[in-house]
C-alpha cells in the first residue's frame, strides 16, 4: 500500500527487521513498539479500504478517478437496432391551429388547396381544476327539505381531490422531495396552498389504505421460491435503527426495526414462514430460515480484493478470477451448468482452497496459552474458511436457475432508502419511517409488476387494488 508516495508495507517490514536485529532494547520497549506497529498496520489497512475491496459505497472513495472508456469504432449517438425515444406525432391533437398562406406574397396566378403540412408541438400545461358540486334542494309542501347526495368522498365545503393527493405522495415518497419543497411546487406552479401538515396527512392516508397490501405482500414473499434478504442502518429520531428488506424480482418489502437480528426477523414474520432459497451476505441470523441458502458473491469479490491488496494473498486473486469465470460460463449456459461442467469447476474450486490452506494456514492451536474458545483469525483466513465450509451456498448460482451470482437485488431495492437518508438525514419519527417503508414497498412492487408509481397511487386513493393482487 502506498500513501503519499510512501510504501507503507515495505516500511513496516523494514522496521520489524530493525527491531529483530536490535539486541539492547528492553522487553517492555520492544513490546510497546510492536503494539504501535500493529496499530499502524491496522490503521493503514483501514485507510486502504474502498468500494472495490469492502462494503464502502463508491461515494466514499478518496480522490476517486473517473475511469476512461475504451475506444471503439462506433459512431456517436444511437446504435443500429436501438429502440429510440423520439417524439412521435399523435393522431388526435388537443388543439389544431390552421395556418393560412398570405396569397399577396405569391406570384400572380390561380391556386387551389391540395392539403397541408403538419407539425406538432408537445407541451405541458399545469393548471388547477376546481369542481363545484351543487346539490339540488327540493322542499315539499310541508317544508321538508330534500338534498341530492354528493359523490362519495366529498364531505367538506372545500377539500383536496385525488390528483393533489397522488402528486403529493408521489413527490414525497417516490421522488423523496422534502415537504416544504412540495408545498412550494403546488403554490408556485398551480396556485394551490398545500401545507406540510396536509402532505403528512396524505402520506398517513396512503399508509392506512395499504394495510391489506402489507398482509398480502408478506404472504407472497413467504410463499416465494427465492428471497433476497438484507438490512441497513437508518437514523430514526437521531438514533441508529435498522431497515430490513425482503424482495425478489416480483415483490419488495421494507420494515424498520430497532433490532438487526433474529428478533426483528421473527417479528416481521416473512422468513419464519419461508421454505425456499434465501440469498444473503452471510449475516448469521439468516441461517435460521429457509430450506437452503445462496451467498452473495459480490461481497466475496470485494473481500478477495482486500485480501489480495492488503494481505498479499495470491490465492485470493486466483479465486476472484475463478468465480468470475464460473459466473460467465453459467450465464452463457443459460442460467445453470450441467453436472459435468459444474463438477469440473468444483474440483478447481477445492484445489484452489487447498492451495489457500498452505498460504493462509489456521492459527497454531499449540500457542493457545490457556485461552478459551476459538483462536482469532485474520480476515483473509475467515474468508477462506467461509468459502470452504459454505461451498454449496457459494456455488449454488451455477446449478440452480433462480439463484443469481450476487445479492444485488436486495441492495438495489435498498438503494433509494440510502438516498432518502442522504436527503433528509433521518426519519423524525417511527411513524414516518413506517409510512415510508410501507408506501415504498407498494410502489416498488407495482413497478416490478409493470405499473407506474403514479398509476399505482391513483388506484390506491380510488380504493382499487392493482390487477396483480386481484389475480392472485
Amino acid at each position: 500500500m502506498t500513501i503519499n508516495n510512501i510504501d507503507v508495507d515495505a516500511t513496516i517490514e523494514q522496521v520489524k527487521t530493525l527491531l529483530a536485529q536490535e539486541k539492547d532494547l528492553s522487553p517492555a520497549v520492544k513490546s510497546s513498539l510492536e503494539v504501535l506497529l500493529l496499530l499502524v498496520t491496522l490503521l493503514a489497512n483501514r485507510f486502504g479500504l474502498n468500494s472495490k475491496n469492502s462494503s464502502k459505497p463508491p461515494s466514499a472513495d478518496p480522490n476517486r478517478e473517473k475511469q476512461s472508456r475504451a475506444k471503439s469504432n462506433r459512431k456517436p449517438g444511437g446504435q443500429p437496432g436501438r429502440r429510440g425515444t423520439t417524439l412521435q406525432p399523435v393522431a388526435d391533437p388537443d388543439e389544431i391551429e390552421v395556418l393560412q398562406l398570405d396569397r399577396s406574397t405569391l406570384p400572380a396566378g390561380n391556386y387551389r388547396e391540395i392539403g397541408y403540412e403538419s407539425r406538432q408541438v408537445v407541451d405541458l400545461d399545469i393548471s388547477r381544476i376546481v369542481t363545484e358540486y351543487r346539490a339540488q334542494i327540493l322542499e315539499d309542501e310541508r317544508g321538508n327539505r330534500h338534498v341530492a347526495p354528493f359523490p362519495e368522498g366529498v364531505t367538506r365545503a372545500v377539500q383536496y381531490g385525488i390528483g393533489v393527493k397522488v402528486n403529493a405522495v408521489y413527490m414525497s415518497q417516490f421522488q423523496l422531495l422534502p415537504y416544504n419543497r412540495i408545498g412550494d411546487h403546488f403554490w408556485e406552479q398551480i396556485q394551490i396552498p398545500v401545507s406540510v401538515g396536509s402532505i403528512y396527512n396524505f402520506n398517513q392516508d396512503a399508509y392506512d389504505r395499504l394495510e391489506a397490501f402489507d398482509r398480502w405482500i408478506r404472504a407472497q414473499l413467504s410463499a416465494s421460491r427465492l428471497i433476497h434478504a438484507d438490512e441497513t442502518g437508518i437514523n430514526i429520531e437521531g438514533k441508529r435503527q435498522w431497515l430490513h428488506s425482503a424482495s425478489n424480482a416480483e415483490f419488495t418489502f421494507f420494515h424498520p426495526h430497532a433490532k438487526r437480528g433474529g428478533e426483528a426477523l421473527d417479528e416481521i414474520g416473512i422468513l419464519p414462514a419461508f421454505s425456499g432459497i434465501l440469498c444473503h451476505d452471510h449475516w448469521k441470523p439468516y441461517y435460521k430460515y429457509g430450506a437452503c441458502h445462496a451467498l452473495c458473491n459480490a461481497h466475496h469479490l470485494r473481500e478477495l480484493e482486500r485480501a489480495w491488496e492488503q494481505d498479499k494473498q495470491q490465492w485470493a486473486q486466483q479465486m476472484t478470477i475463478l468465480l468470475k469465470e464460473i459466473n460467465k460460463a453459467t450465464v452463457d449456459a443459460g442460467g445453470h451448468l450441467d453436472d459435468f461442467a459444474a463438477g469440473i469447476y468444483r474440483k478447481r474450486y477445492r484445489a484452489l482452497l487447498d492451495v489457500a490452506e498452505k498460504e493462509c494456514p489456521a492459527p497454531d492451536e499449540s500457542q493457545r496459552k490457556g485461552r478459551r474458545g476459538r483462536l482469532a483469525r485474520s480476515k483473509a483466513r475467515n474468508l477462506l474458511e467461509r468459502l470452504r465450509d459454505f461451498e454449496n451456498d457459494v456455488l449454488r448460482f451455477m446449478v440452480e436457475d433462480e439463484v443469481p451470482f450476487s445479492n444485488n437485488q436486495a441492495e438495489n431495492d435498498l438503494r433509494m432508502t440510502k438516498v432518502q437518508q442522504k436527503i433528509s438525514g433521518c426519519f423524525r419519527s417511527w411513524e414516518g419511517a413506517k409510512m415510508f417503508c410501507r408506501i415504498r414497498s407498494y410502489l416498488s412492487t407495482c413497478r416490478k409488476q409493470g405499473l407506474s408509481a403514479s398509476a399505482a397511487l391513483r388506484l390506491l386513493f380510488e380504493g382499487k387494488s392493482p390487477r396483480f393482487m386481484e389475480s392472485d
